[in-house]
């Protein structure tokens, strides 16, 4: 039987975010592995991979909150807005332990951001990373995102701050450590980065590919988080035999009938009353004799 589940990775610094998906498939024997949340090679941390069943999930997850930490690195900015990149300035003059925090706290609430040319957004279906290196830049338009909080904190290097950055998804650090770096004057590139948290997915709970690699496949197995932990944030809906076939069969099932009162667009987990266990993501809908709920995807097929 194929193994299914949702795995918290570590991702090691070197490694892109498909590598880790090649060894995982290796590891747990399918090719049915996907991931969610992309991290660039300098990155480590969190990073959530899909096995098995759960890899249906990817398309209906919602954008949840992260939060990294990271190295922010003034007087210096570079083509790639991190010191991988080739450097374009430096800048001796460097600013205060206080300039720095107040230059944080001007970020943080809903702000407007240009994704930078180094990433995996497409323009007119080609990636802008592919783009940039080949000397090509084009216009990117602002996105809004939110930055709930940045902690900032001098190190024993006097460019060097570190950076706690709670954020919406869809934030780039490297660009936010780079607009820090503009808004004081001296420029600022991002040195490192670690996903500490992705939705309720924290460091604390991952594995590294070597770790994951020392393991037997009953160990490895023992690690995966059932699928509905996926979607925690929706309520359960425990369907009685009956209703349960008929949702599995595609048919909508009606509130009135199993008296649930979600509004229309909700979404639930659907699952066995007789196993409790969970099958389908589900969704309410209206329909001519009242609002449903209908099935959208099925995990245990």
């Amino acid at each position: 039987m194929e193994l299914s589940g949702v795995l918290i990775v570590n991702k090691s610094e070197g490694m892109t975010s498909h590598d880790v998906v090649n060894r995982i498939r290796r590891l747990y024997g399918t090719r049915r592995v996907g991931h969610t949340g992309t991290l660039d090679p300098l990155a480590t941390g969190v990073l959530v991979v899909l096995v098995g069943r759960a890899a249906k999930a990817a398309e209906y997850l919602t954008a949840d909150s992260k939060e990294y930490i990271a190295t922010l690195r003034l007087g210096i900015t570079t083509d790639t807005e991190d010191i991988t990149g080739t450097v374009l300035t430096k800048n001796e003059a460097l600013p205060s332990s206080d300039e720095v925090r107040a230059a944080c706290d001007s970020f943080v609430g809903d702000i407007m951001q240009t994704p930078p040319m180094y990433s995996a957004l497409t323009v007119d279906g080609q990636k802008l990373c592919d783009l940039a290196r080949r000397g090509v830049e084009v216009e990117r338009e602002a996105r809004p995102i939110t930055v709930f909080s940045i902690d900032c904190e001098p190190t024993e290097s006097e460019s060097d701050y570190r950076l706690r950055v709670s954020c919406s998804s869809g934030t780039y650090i490297r660009t936010l450590c780079a607009d820090i770096g503009k808004s004081l004057g001296c420029g600022g590139a991002m040195a490192t980065l670690c996903r500490s948290r992705a939705g309720d997915f924290r460091l604390e709970e991952s594995y590294t590919l070597d770790q994951l690699e020392q393991m037997t496949a009953d160990e490895r197995g023992a690690l995966l988080l059932p699928i509905d932990s996926l979607f925690k944030e929706y309520p359960r809906v425990f369907l009685p035999e009956f209703y349960e076939k008929l949702s599995r069969n595609g048919c909508e099932i009606y509130q009135k009938k199993i008296k649930t009162p979600f509004p229309v667009g909700a979404r639930v987990r659907l699952c066995s009353a007789s196993s409790g266990s969970f099958y389908a993501l589900g969704e309410v809908r209206e329909y001519e004799n009242g609002s449903a709920i209908k099935a959208i995807k099925l995990f245990d097929v």
